[in-house]
């Protein structure tokens, strides 16, 4: 994964003590996501594992509800992969976090059928913002890169999702 510079200030945090081991799966926070849930029927099904130090894996194969151009999958739903398997970087740090800007190249096309397989890590912490980086390979952790990405989460209470979800 490449590097990316911080602002200053920035430091990395420790990783929570209850946090999933390296190579336990990271569960669905909601089975109704369309990212990580069970129950919804044409979303990602994202498989998430915890990794070494402040690092997850998550494996998402495109599927022909995945398309935008004809056997291709969509740019905004690669967006949306990315973005779920950087928010599970929470589970390593213990703080509910939302989506503040998400940054996204797209290297090389995605077909239907393929599997990406994703890998994030925290690249360091200033106050509430958490600063993300992650690659999106073709078939396995050695395949070409298609996508790669940096977002900035940023630390809420439990309450806000208690106020804007149902």
């Amino acid at each position: 994964m490449r590097s990316t510079q911080l602002p200053d200030g920035a430091s990395m945090p420790e990783r929570l003590e209850s946090a999933p081991e390296p190579g336990e799966s990271i569960p669905s926070h909601y089975r109704w996501c369309f990212g990580c849930g069970v129950d919804h029927s044409t979303g990602l099904h994202m498989h998430i594992t915890a990794g070494e130090g402040l690092s997850v894996t998550g494996n998402f194969t495109v599927t022909e509800h995945h398309q935008g151009a004809p056997g291709l999958a969509h740019g905004g739903l690669l967006s949306a992969a990315i973005d779920e398997v950087l928010g599970s970087l929470n589970w390593l740090l213990g703080e509910p976090v939302v989506t503040a800007a998400l940054s996204m190249q797209f290297l090389r096309p995605v077909p239907v059928g393929s599997i990406l397989h994703i890998e994030a890590q925290v690249t360091g912490v200033v106050r509430r913002k958490v600063y993300t980086a992650a690659v999106g390979r073709l078939s396995d952790a050695n395949g070409a890169i298609a996508v790669a990405a940096s977002a900035l989460f940023v630390q809420v209470p439990i309450e806000h999702f208690m106020k804007f979800g149902n």
